[in-house]
């Protein structure tokens, strides 16, 4: 690779037409060349030799010699190291870069640098810092302060710094879609459409499934079912969501749908003007409507998918079926394995099977023998 390089730089001086350049270059290649020579000479007395078969260096030199081999690749530096095997030198860098950085064997008045942080305060500094992303180093130092814990904003930085954690300052104007969800949880909906294919006895038409979900309770509201619903459609059922007497999204403050075209202006205005603040989704981020998501996928795998719907009757009482099943009768993982709105038992009645769907859905609960019996 040194002759390579080597013929390389020969080449380059030769393509120069400037004279003062040139004489700089050849100067610099017969600086390169005693170089060569001369530690090739070294090499051959060390090498016969016999009572140099083992070089000792300094520290110092051990040092110099490492920081300039640690900028050559390994190749170059195999081609190059002629005394010296190149993990021994890398071997230096490595030990030379941690005795830097270890203050044990050094005593308390004698180190240099800032003094260590007691890993309590480093605990606590990630702690806020993870907990409260918008706040600053200076922040972060003064409720340690407060907690009496001394701490300077740069000690604070040095320590986030270490953890690869970065204050953005941005996130002071905005909030994580993660904490907006929690913070905002009692008042807060959200609505999906999804489709079902019904093979009608003269075509297979493709309907649009519209539900509402209460974020907090997992309670779904069927809104409504159109095979092509358009911007009137969706206007009217805006409306009896946001119902005074009896709309499903009373008391919310939050409704989150996704950019689907038919959420259209006047559908917003709706819930506007009901006081009902539209939080539309980004682009491609269906996670961010996990809950609407979840149900989607549920009453597909669950009932949807196992059945051949050939009306749009039979697709209004599968759903509705389907949504009083999720609603009171099937336990829930997010709700910590309970049921939204379960029926009333009878603590001292039997044990019920009750089926949906010609039992495509069951559920047990407990009622009075009179009630079995009937």
């Amino acid at each position: 690779m040194i002759k390579e390089t080597y013929d390389k730089f020969k080449a380059i001086i030769k393509g120069v037409s400037d004279d003062t350049t040139k004489d700089l270059l050849l100067n610099l290649q017969k600086s390169l060349e005693y170089c060569m020579e001369e530690n090739s000479v070294l090499r051959e007395v060390l090498r016969d030799d016999f009572h140099c078969k083992k070089v000792k260096l300094s520290s110092q030199q051990k040092k110099r010699l490492s920081q300039k081999a640690i900028s050559l690749d390994k190749h170059a530096l195999e081609d190059v190291a002629g005394i010296f095997k190149p993990e021994t030198i890398l071997g230096w860098h490595r030990n030379l870069v941690g005795q830097k950085y270890d203050s044990s064997k050094s005593s308390p008045e004698n180190k240099r640098g800032p003094k260590p942080v007691p890993q309590e305060y480093v605990d606590a500094i990630l702690k806020f810092a993870k907990r409260n992303p918008s706040w600053g180093y200076k922040r972060i130092a003064s409720t340690m302060e407060y907690l009496g814990m001394k701490v300077s904003a740069s000690t604070v930085k040095r320590v986030l710094d270490d953890y690869g954690i970065v204050p953005d300052p941005e996130q002071k104007k905005r909030i994580d879609w993660e904490r907006f969800i929690s913070s905002h949880i009692d008042s807060l909906a959200a609505t999906d459409f999804f489709t079902v294919e019904v093979m009608t006895p003269t075509a297979l038409l493709r309907y649009m499934v519209l539900f509402f979900i209460d974020v907090k309770t997992r309670k779904v509201e069927l809104a409504g079912i159109a095979h092509d619903p358009d911007g009137k459609w969706m206007a009217q059922m805006a409306r009896n969501q946001t119902d005074a007497f009896d709309g499903f999204l009373l008391g919310k403050k939050y409704l989150i749908p996704d950019r689907d075209p038919l959420y259209t202006k006047q559908f917003d205005a709706i819930m506007e003007g009901s006081g009902v603040k539209i939080k539309r989704l980004p682009a491609f981020m269906p996670v961010m409507n996990s809950f609407a998501e979840s149900f989607v996928k549920s009453i597909k795998i669950e009932c949807i998918n196992k059945m051949i719907v050939t009306s749009e009757k039979q697709l209004r009482y599968i759903v509705k079926e389907y949504i009083e099943y999720y609603n009171h009768e099937r336990p829930h993982r997010g709700l910590g394995g309970k049921m939204i709105e379960p029926y009333p038992q009878d603590e001292n009645g039997v044990i019920v099977e009750f089926n949906r769907l010609g039992g495509l859905l069951r559920s047990y609960r407990r009622v009075s023998e009179l009630q079995a019996a009937a």
